[in-house]
């Protein structure tokens, strides 16, 4: 023998199910239709039919004069008191005219709550008091359990739906509440047509991204053949350059160790001669002594010598400073050429990589090449395009040579402008300093 289920709970699991569906389908076909609903769209007429269902359900009935009296506007009328924000529409669907039935103002109560978009926080109060629904309601209806929570909960989702449902010119009262089974049945056909055309669609997508991968390959592909080119091409002229300036650099250290040894050789002979002039100077002195008459002229005569050998001195030394920055501003320039050089160096060791890394990518295109004939013509306007990119680069590399040899012809000149001056001065003082002594 199975166990008989509770038909209470059976009505009340049908009323729960069938708010789900109703309230599902509202949701679906109101976000498809695009615009606000109005009093004669079917998905919301149901829907209202089926609220009406479940606050009937478990409805006490009042005995009046005349009749048995089993209406919901009762608990709907009880939200105003709990909810002061529903004062407005409880009077609004008082004054409306042609409602003769406490049946007729529920309905527009639904309604104007739906537009107003507050029938879950309406309901919502009204459930938590369930000491106050217990004078409208029996113990075991749907308003008392869990599933009134439930259909609560699920009047939430209503909130997305913009509503225009015109209550005055409808007649409320004499409507017959009837459940259309009929929407909320669908056909398997239907259903696997519909996932068939989501799947060829989605296959359909994915062929048009892979089309669309395809293209970008082939533009990427001779993108980087030109890169290639323009790389081998700029690495080749980097090489000579960094020949030519390693050259360079050579030579101006040999003239560096020249100039050095021969200022060493312009020091050692103006001070044998300060020397010489010291000696003599001093011999003089001593004859000076031994004389007694017309020797106080010669006296002065031989100090101005001497004071005039060193300012002499002190100049030779000043220029000689002089020299010694000039030959540290060389220094400098050279040290600067080095930096050059490195610095072209690591970006030659950059481009390598990189020449790598695009021979890498190059023979990976070129095998998924191979099979793909199709585009011929724009291939070729790509490449020509990128032809004319590369005679750009070309004419930007010429520029940059020419501006490395100008800077390399400049620093030369420098160099050896400073080395004519340096050796015409120290031959002018070596000149004076004879002329002095002798």
């Amino acid at each position: 023998m199975l166990a008989t289920k509770d038909p209470t709970a059976v009505e009340r699991a049908n009323l729960l199910n069938m708010a789900k569906l109703s309230i599902k389908g509202l949701i679906e076909s109101a976000l498809s239709f695009g615009r606000t609903l109005d009093s004669d769209y079917p998905p919301l007429q149901q829907f209202f039919v089926v609220m009406e269902h479940c606050l009937k359900h478990g409805l006490k009935v009042r005995k009046s004069f005349l009749s048995y009296n089993k209406t919901i506007w009762g608990p709907l009328e009880l939200v105003e008191k709990l909810y002061p924000e529903a004062e407005e529409i409880g009077a609004s669907v008082r004054d409306l005219p042609g409602l003769k039935t406490p049946l007729g103002r529920a309905r527009a109560w639904l309604r104007l709550a739906l537009m107003q978009k507050k029938m879950a926080d309406y309901l919502r109060c009204l459930i938590i008091q369930r000491e106050l629904l217990s004078e409208f309601y029996e113990y075991h209806a749907l308003m008392m359990e869990e599933e009134g929570a439930v259909i609560v909960g699920l009047l939430v989702g209503l909130n997305v739906i913009d509503a225009n449902l015109c209550v005055k010119g409808e007649d409320l009262d004499s409507q017959v509440g009837v459940i259309d089974f009929s929407m909320y049945l669908k056909n398997e056909e239907e259903i696997g047509n519909k996932e068939r055309n989501v799947q060829i669609a989605a296959i359909l997508d994915q062929k048009n991204y892979v089309e669309e991968l395809n293209r970008q390959l082939n533009s990427t592909v001779s993108s980087l053949h030109s890169r290639v080119d323009s790389l081998e091409k700029s690495n080749t002229k980097l090489i000579e350059e960094l020949a030519i300036a390693k050259n360079n650099i050579i030579k101006l250290q040999e003239e560096n160790h020249q100039l050095r040894s021969e200022n060493e050789l312009i020091l050692m002979r103006t001070r044998q001669h300060l020397e010489v002039t010291k000696v003599d100077v001093e011999t003089e002195l001593q004859t000076y002594k031994h004389s007694r008459q017309g020797l106080d002229e010669m006296y002065n005569d031989a100090r101005r010598q001497l004071r005039d050998e060193s300012q002499l001195r002190q100049d030779v030394e000043n220029e000689l400073s002089v020299q010694v920055g000039m030959k540290h501003e060389m220094e400098l320039a050279m040290k600067l050429l080095e930096k050059d050089i490195h610095e072209k160096q690591d970006t030659l060791i950059g481009l390598r990589q990189q020449l790598e890394e695009v021979k890498a990518i190059n023979i990976e295109m070129y095998q998924k090449l191979q099979g793909s004939e199709d585009g011929l013509k724009e291939k070729n306007e790509i490449i020509a395009r990128l032809e004319e990119k590369t005679n750009k680069i070309t004419t930007a590399m010429r520029q940059l040579e020419q501006s490395d040899n100008d800077l390399l012809t400049q620093t030369r000149t420098i160099a050896v402008s400073l080395v004519k001056s340096a050796s015409s001065d120290l031959q002018d003082q070596y000149k004076l300093v004879k002329d002095i002594s002798f």
